[in-house]
């Protein structure tokens, strides 16, 4: 069976992308279809055989691919899969807009579907001004949206949450399949001491919606010790609001990521995500996660028993979580026996078996 993968764009790293590693450990035969590639922020993707579209030849597509969103729909009806008898896109754009034959079936993997277009419209356009300006564009783009929604032979979502939004915008039935952590790198067995210092942790990409100024601003009224691991457009703004309690890390190696996880008190994810990978992997390493009940943080968190839940994203609600999952870590209430074994039910082992199985049964 031959096998194509399809991604929006492969120019960072993140969560959607060790999915394409996974899927790599598969099909490493398989080329991987995108709109634009920039090696050099996407080394992890050298694995590939990518192949781009005609996006790739303008410049800054590469950079500044949120402006050529109307290009989208083009640049991945492009493509020819006459040559495959499976492709499978990982997508939360435009990649599940390929067109294919009959004889080759298409699975989407679905992320969630276009936010700025459905479920996050209001976020991406947050004033008036901004929604009339951009009326036309988001009116044509929907349409699009809908019809190329349609075209997968079948849908799998990451989560429940985005399960139920295929069907609220699409009017697709869809499998929830989710992914992985690799259970092997993310351990509870501390291989380097960070400090004898209590710390918090955040590890996020520091944009807008993952509301990392909400956890600095908590942990500067409460003056405990918080590390922030990541990058982004909101870094250096964070670091302006920041007391001295705070540290930042930048992007870190994944064995410096595995050992601020091991070594800290407990992770902070104060936003909504569509899955989230941050709270498994602290678990993995036996850590709990004080999280905003919502998303897939809601489905992969056991509610006083490997992590506390805060029910609205306010300094209030933050600051009642941290100090009770703070006094659970002091009486013993927040295992990190517990934490692993939750986060076992997600390992690698598990996903790779099961896609394998879905794809083999959908290639025939």
């Amino acid at each position: 069976m031959k096998v194509a993968l399809v991604y929006d764009r492969v120019n960072k790293w993140g969560g959607a992308e060790r999915l394409l590693l996974a899927l790599h450990q598969i099909w490493p035969e398989a080329p991987l279809y995108t709109s634009v590639y920039d090696s050099e922020r996407a080394p992890w993707a050298k694995v590939f055989e990518v192949r781009t579209s005609f996006l790739q030849r303008i410049p800054l597509a590469k950079e500044k691919h949120e402006f050529f969103a109307p290009l989208m729909p083009l640049a991945f009806e492009s493509f020819n899969f006459d040559e495959f008898d499976l492709v499978i896109s990982i997508t939360s754009e435009a990649a599940k807009g390929i067109i294919t034959r009959p004889k080759t079936k298409h699975l989407c993997y679905c992320l969630t579907p276009t936010r700025y277009l459905w479920s996050g419209y209001k976020e991406y356009f947050r004033t008036s001004t901004q929604r009339i300006a951009s009326s036309s564009l988001v009116k044509y783009l929907r349409k699009w949206d809908l019809v190329a929604a349609q075209r997968p032979d079948a849908y799998f979502a990451i989560s429940q949450t985005v399960q139920k939004r295929i069907k609220k915008y699409y009017g697709r039935e869809s499998d929830v399949i989710y992914p992985p952590v690799d259970l092997d790198k993310f351990r509870t067995n501390i291989k380097y001491q960070i400090s004898n210092i209590k710390y918090y942790l955040v590890v996020s990409r520091l944009v807008p919606y993952k509301k990392a100024d909400l956890v600095v601003k908590v942990f500067n009224k409460l003056g405990w010790n918080l590390k922030i691991i990541g990058v982004g457009s909101e870094l250096r703004k964070l670091k302006r609001m920041a007391n001295s309690n705070i540290d930042f890390l930048g992007q870190l190696t994944d064995e410096q990521l595995i050992s601020y996880y091991q070594n800290c008190r407990a992770v902070v994810f104060a936003q909504e995500e569509d899955f989230g990978l941050v709270p498994l992997e602290a678990q993995a390493c036996g850590k709990p996660v004080i999280a905003f009940r919502a998303g897939g943080a809601a489905e992969t968190i056991k509610d006083r028993i490997t992590g506390v839940f805060f029910d609205q994203q306010t300094p209030e609600s933050l600051i009642e979580a941290v100090k009770k999952a703070d006094l659970m870590i002091k009486n013993s209430k927040l295992k990190p026996e517990d934490c692993r074994k939750q986060a076992e039910k997600f390992g690698m082992k598990e996903f790779l078996a099961r896609f394998k199985q879905i794809a083999e049964e959908n290639g025939r």
